[in-house]
């Protein structure tokens, strides 16, 4: 017997009773006051990239894929943590989020294991789908992280680790 698929609509419902109303990608839509932009997208059919986010926990928005560009503010807000509001114009899929989104998820699969093939997950893996849904066919930074983690001994090919960093009293970076 198949699975019956469910839809994640990346943020819990809000239990508002007061609606609001705003455009995301040309569409107006119409959702309860609280509802994050995410799952307001979610509900009108316009998926947005994720990772972290789903309709089973409170966002947190670590993820940076879900990122959205709104007409009149600066930045690109996380759309799992951003709430709807009246009158908003909401841009889901712009050149600028999807170079931003592809960048991301490069750091992502630069320090991830690649042995794809073998792992359990290979077919259904949420990393797997969405370097796939950002467009991501090559990484810049190569896929071991020697261009990000590991440091040069003086210029030469060996790389090794570099040691933890205990020198601070509040954090340790390793």
């Amino acid at each position: 017997m198949p699975l019956v698929p469910e839809i994640d609509f990346g943020t819990p419902a809000s239990r508002s009773e007061k609606m609001v109303t705003l455009t995301i990608d040309g569409n107006e839509i119409t959702v309860p006051e609280g509802t994050s932009i995410m799952r307001a997208s979610m509900e009108a059919g316009i998926q947005v990239p994720k990772l972290c986010a789903t309709d089973m926990v409170d966002a947190f928005g670590s993820c940076r894929l879900c990122l959205v560009e709104i007409e009149g503010r600066n930045g690109t807000p996380a759309s799992c943590t951003t709430p709807v509001a009246p009158g908003l114009v909401v841009h889901t899929q712009t050149g600028r989020l999807k170079d931003i989104r592809k960048g991301v998820m490069e750091l992502y699969i630069s320090d991830h294991p690649l042995d794809c093939l073998t792992c359990a997950a290979n077919g259904d893996c949420e990393l797997q789908d969405m370097a796939g849904a950002v467009g991501l066919r090559d990484v810049r930074y190569g896929y071991k992280g020697d261009n990000h983690v590991k440091a040069r001994n003086n210029g030469e090919a060996n790389a090794r680790w570099m040691p933890k960093d205990e020198s601070n009293p509040y954090f340790t970076y390793d």
